[in-house]
C-alpha cells in the first residue's frame, strides 16, 4: 500500500489524526508476515498482554532464547515444563495460554494454513478458542501479523487514551470513539498507530 495514499485519506477525513501522522514512516508497521511466523508471533501477543513494549520484549527475548538457535515450535513450547516458562517472567496464567496455544496447533484445532484466507471476524473467532487469546490479541495479529490494514482495538487502553487525549473527549463511550475512526476506513491500522504514536 502506498502510505501516501494512506496520508492523502487521512488529510480529506481526520485533519487531527493527519496531524499525527506527518512525522510517521509506516514502513514494514503493517505488513503479511509469513505462515510460519505465526505461532511465534501469537506466543509475543500472550506474552506481551497487559504489560509495557519494554517488559514485554525483555521477556519474550528470555523465552526465545530457551530454544536451541532461537527456533520456536508448537512441539517444542508443549515439552518444555511450565516451571520453566514461569522462570522466564511469565505469569503462571500466560504459561497456561501459551501451552494451551501449543497444543491447539499441535493437534491441528488451530489451523494457521488457511488463516490468512478468512476475514477478520472469521480470524478473531478462530483464535479465541485458545485460552487468553481475546479480541484484543487477536486483532494485534491481525494488524501486525496479518497485516490487515482496517483494525481499530476498541479493547486497547493505549487507544483510548490517545483519542481522549488528542480529541478533548471526557468519557469518551465506544459509539463516540467509533464515530471518529469510522471514517478512517479502510486504513484504520495507520489512525491506530498514529494514536499509539501520539502517546509516546
Amino acid at each position: 500500500m502506498s502510505h501516501k495514499k494512506v496520508k492523502s485519506h487521512f488529510k480529506k477525513v481526520d485533519p487531527v489524526i493527519y496531524a499525527v501522522m506527518e512525522g510517521i514512516d509506516f514502513k514494514d508497521r503493517i505488513k503479511p508476515r509469513k505462515k510460519d511466523d505465526f505461532f511465534v508471533s501469537l506466543c509475543r501477543e500472550i506474552t506481551g498482554q497487559q504489560l509495557s513494549g519494554k517488559v514485554a520484549r525483555v521477556i519474550f527475548k528470555r523465552f526465545i532464547n530457551l530454544f536451541p538457535r532461537g527456533k520456536v515450535t508448537p512441539q517444542k513450547v508443549v515439552k518444555v515444563s511450565g516451571q520453566t516458562l514461569r522462570e522466564v517472567g511469565m505469569s503462571w496464567a500466560k504459561v497456561k495460554y501459551v501451552k494451551d496455544l501449543a497444543e491447539k496447533t499441535e493437534s491441528n484445532k488451530l489451523n494457521f494454513k488457511n488463516l490468512h484466507r478468512l476475514a477478520d471476524a472469521q480470524v478473531i473467532t478462530e483464535l479465541t478458542q485458545v485460552k487468553g487469546i481475546g479480541p484484543w490479541t487477536a486483532e494485534m495479529f491481525l494488524m501486525f501479523t496479518l497485516g490487515r490494514e482496517d483494525v481499530f482495538s476498541h479493547g486497547d487502553l493505549g487507544l483510548r487514551k490517545a483519542v481522549v487525549k488528542l480529541y478533548g473527549l471526557r468519557k469518551p463511550t465506544p459509539e463516540r470513539i467509533n464515530r471518529i475512526v469510522k471514517p478512517w476506513s479502510p486504513y484504520k491500522s495507520y489512525g491506530s498507530i498514529a494514536l499509539w504514536h501520539s502517546l509516546e
